[in-house]
């Protein structure tokens, strides 16, 4: 069978009458490019659900990763807590309780006249509760010389318990108040200075 007889047995029309080769020949191919083209989609499916699944592998790889370097510093976090825990412990216990708070104001004041202050105002306002801890800010107006006020800071600084100075504001001192231009070289400063204490469960 030469090619041009071959070309005419393979025309749609004539293939039924097509020689049992050519017809076993035909359903060959035709099996092969099915089965041919079935295995190539369905392996592209799964070429990219095995790219998938490499993309998830290498994520718990790395969170596998993660987790055993946090498992392996287990005791070290551990060991963290507790220094941390004594260390907000203490700073609690710095926290004044509400049957503290007014000796504390006591040593505020006196701390101030101790150190030389013209104490010209003292006055405690109302607290404001903040979480765990109550702030109570006290309006100080003082006049004295620089070394004077270096002093009051340090003996602040110095008290047991916890308290701040902010707000400060420093101006030289009016000798008298009929000359308001003239001074002594005393200084005045005005600030607020803030003293907490820790609240109990019920008041928080």
């Amino acid at each position: 069978m030469n090619f041009e007889e071959l070309q005419n047995h393979l025309e749609p029309e004539n293939i039924g009458s097509a020689p049992l080769s050519v017809r076993l020949g035909v359903i060959l191919t035709l099996c092969i490019i099915i089965i041919g083209a079935g295995l190539w989609f369905d392996t592209q499916n799964q070429l990219i659900e095995l790219e998938n699944h490499q993309v998830k592998e290498f994520e718990l790889k790395e969170e596998f990763k993660l987790k055993a370097g946090q498992a392996a510093k287990l005791e070290l976090y551990k060991e963290q807590l507790a220094e941390m825990n004594a260390t907000f412990g203490a700073l609690l216990r710095q926290l004044p309780e509400k049957t503290d708070v007014e000796s504390l104001l006591v040593d505020v004041s006196q701390t101030g006249l101790a150190s030389g202050l013209e104490v010209n105002k003292f006055k405690p306002s109302a607290e404001e509760k903040k979480g765990f801890y109550a702030e109570l800010p006290i309006k100080l107006e003082v006049i004295g010389s620089f070394h004077e006020m270096a002093t009051f800071i340090s003996g602040i600084a110095a008290l047991p318990r916890i308290v701040t100075i902010s707000d400060m504001k420093l101006e030289p001192a009016k000798k008298d108040s009929k000359d308001a231009a003239s001074t002594d070289g005393r200084l005045q400063m005005s600030a607020t200075a803030k003293t907490y204490r820790y609240l109990q469960e019920d008041e928080q």
